[in-house]
């Protein structure tokens, strides 16, 4: 790769684990989900509303200034970074800051570089993500039936989706597919999806979807405990637990017949708050501690107050010293979300 440092920096360089981010639980904060649009190019509907109000861009970070920001966090100890949206590759020169936080994967001062993605502009960036350090991502897929696949994302293309993961695998990238467990649409899906993910070197999990942000559905209908889907796959796979992490909540098992691994990310029947690791930087600024809460830290203020790293780093310290013991996650009968905010704000 090219030399990604940006001559025109002004601000403090990176000084690695200069202050280690320690939460008042004792857990070290080393991972950092990015979102950094709040936009889509579809709109699912357990996540979104069909028509969405979305942040005004005058009101988003510039790419300069995420990347200042995270840099300031991967000093502090962050070890793997994901960037997430809405999509995040929908923003306008997303590469531009991929290519820049990349510089961190040549150094060794960053372990992962990686995102989560509809797939939909895969095609177009799955080369350069590679080119740029990169070598895994998430792809977001709930169902393989095209006509099932165009109602529950209101504007997607499966065909288009399939296309891109197909450019990832030619470029190298790892891919695991997520799926979120929706009772009544996908359940009996989720065998096929494990075969068709197994089948091609992807790995495949599965996630109960979380009552975060007003929509037009209701969660109680949609919700599916995974305790369920287990028991029903187990029904023609022999599943085995595996202590295999990748940095994230997922708890992992390994498919006898397929050989390969699924994976179950649980907020709501057995949360993963006991061993986080994570938090979660919106486009603005914004630092949630905590998906499921609502306390967070503005650190556009402290970004732009001063071109010094200390000034954000003590800010980031006051942050995760807030950070809660975990989240409060009920599926409201009411059909009242846990939080107000949409899940595209903070990315997962």
């Amino acid at each position: 790769m090219n030399s990604l440092v940006n001559p025109n920096d002004t601000h403090t360089p990176l000084r690695t684990n200069a202050h280690p981010m320690i939460d008042p639980f004792g857990r070290m904060v080393s991972y950092l989900r990015v979102s950094v649009t709040d936009r889509c190019d579809f709109r699912c509907t357990y996540c979104m509303a069909e028509n969405m109000t979305f942040l005004p861009k005058k009101d988003l970070l510039t790419l300069e200034e995420l990347d200042r920001l995270c840099s300031a966090f991967i000093g502090k100890g962050v070890r793997k970074l994901r960037l997430t949206g809405g999509e995040p590759l929908v923003r306008k020169n997303i590469m531009y800051l991929v290519r820049a936080l990349g510089r961190h994967i040549e150094t060794g001062a960053l372990e992962e570089l990686t995102l989560t993605t509809n797939g939909s502009q895969l095609t177009r960036y799955a080369e350069e993500l590679y080119d740029c350090g990169v070598r895994r991502i998430n792809v977001s897929v709930d169902t393989l039936d095209p006509d099932k696949f165009k109602a529950v994302t209101r504007w997607g293309d499966l065909q288009k989706v399939l296309e891109g993961i197909e450019a990832a695998r030619k470029a190298g990238l790892k891919i695991k597919l997520n799926a979120v467990a929706l009772k009544g649409f996908n359940e009996h899906e989720i065998p096929s999806m494990l075969r068709f993910a197994h089948e091609r070197g992807m790995d495949l999990t599965v996630i109960e979807t979380m009552p975060m942000g007003e929509i037009e559905e209701d969660r109680t209908d949609q919700y599916l405990p995974l305790s369920q889907v287990r028991a029903s796959l187990e029904e023609q796979f022999t599943l085995s637990d595996i202590p295999f992490k990748t940095g994230g909540p997922a708890r992992y098992v390994t498919v006898q017949e397929t050989g390969g691994k699924l994976g179950f990310i649980t907020p709501m029947t057995h949360n993963f708050c006991e061993s986080c690791n994570r938090v979660r930087l919106t486009c603005t600024g914004t630092l949630y501690m905590c998906l499921g809460q609502n306390d967070a830290a503005d650190l556009r203020t402290a970004l732009r107050a001063s071109t010094d790293d200390a000034y954000l780093s003590a800010a980031i310290d006051e942050a995760i010293s807030r950070k809660p013991k975990g989240h409060d996650f009920i599926i409201d009968r009411n059909n009242r979300p846990a939080v107000s905010r949409h899940m595209s704000v903070t990315g997962g």
